[in-house]
């Protein structure tokens, strides 16, 4: 059966951007003939920062999706109440070497950057994000490692980005992904560098909650926007890895407010709740959001 998710962070209320996102995960599903096995659409919250996600925004997010009328199947997942899972996760790479903690902060970071900067390397995929991390604490012995750790030393941890593709290639071969436009691609996960997979401020990251879920939940088929593409080769590099199943992906068209600027909540972009009291209708609000995504809907 086609599974698809609608998987927010309840960092603030949600917004047109964010219903285009779960129309095209819902459609996907819903329209999805019986005669193919019909289809589930799912919601997750992902809500591992602790500092800024909260229950309120949370209550706000299904309030909006069901006024809205794009009703979920089954629970609701909730990452922050599912962190042994990650933890579990994470102990399955650093059995294989494939982890090392990061001691550096984000100025150490950026200094380390500056330095390399004459020396040629890729630039990451994703033209806003900063320049991959160096690979500093990697390259720390043991002994200075153990001394840190032992010391109590705040850290993050790191995938051994070159050392995990090598493994997955070997299982696999050459990592690719299927999207649903361009059929088979091939990903290049050396792009971003040494990922983070368990952040300083939070006991996993992004890349590693939201494959280690869409595995969980049987998700077939990954819908998000089209900013997100890139990343594909990290969660499928993690999914060959741990041996998770492969979904395809469907990346749809970034929603823009007037001003050309990405519709976001930190640039106080207006919010579904905030329409719905100017008057507008939640079909009127589902009908805008399939036309700005620009792009006609096709069932996987």
């Amino acid at each position: 059966m086609l599974t698809t998710r609608f998987a927010p962070s309840p960092t603030g209320y949600l917004h047109l951007g964010h219903a285009a996102a779960a129309l095209f995960a819902w459609r996907h599903a819903k329209e999805t003939p019986s005669g193919q096995g019909g289809g589930r659409f799912l919601l997750r919250l992902e809500d591992i920062d602790p500092m800024r996600c909260t229950q309120a925004y949370a209550d706000a997010i299904c309030e909006d999706l069901t006024w809205l009328g794009l009703a979920w199947d089954g629970a609701i997942r909730t990452q922050s109440a599912h962190l042994p899972d990650y933890r579990a996760a994470l102990d399955r790479l650093a059995a294989r070497d494939l982890l090392y903690p990061c001691f550096c902060t984000r100025a150490d970071i950026a200094r380390e950057a500056a330095r390399s900067a004459a020396a040629p390397h890729e630039s990451p995929p994703n033209s806003a994000a900063a320049a991959p991390y160096p690979g500093t604490c990697r390259h720390l012995c043991a002994s200075e490692r153990a001394a840190r750790l032992a010391a109590g030393h705040n850290h993050a941890l790191r995938l051994d980005t070159a050392r995990a593709t090598a493994e997955a290639t070997a299982i696999a071969g050459p990592l690719t992904y299927h999207e649903r436009t361009e059929g088979r691609l091939a990903c290049h996960p050396a792009r971003f560098g040494d990922i983070v997979l368990a952040r300083k401020d939070a006991p996993a990251s992004y890349h590693l909650c939201v494959t280690h879920d869409d595995a969980f939940q049987g998700v077939t088929l990954v819908t998000r926007a089209l900013d997100l593409k890139p990343a594909t080769a990290i969660h499928r590099l993690l999914q060959t890895l741990l041996g998770w199943p492969e979904p395809h992906y469907a990346h749809h068209p970034i929603l823009r407010g007037p001003d050309g600027k990405r519709l976001a909540k930190r640039d106080h972009a207006t919010t579904l709740r905030d329409l719905r009291a100017a008057g507008a209708t939640p079909a009127a609000l589902l009908a805008r959001a399939a036309i700005d995504l620009q792009a006609p809907f096709k069932p996987a």
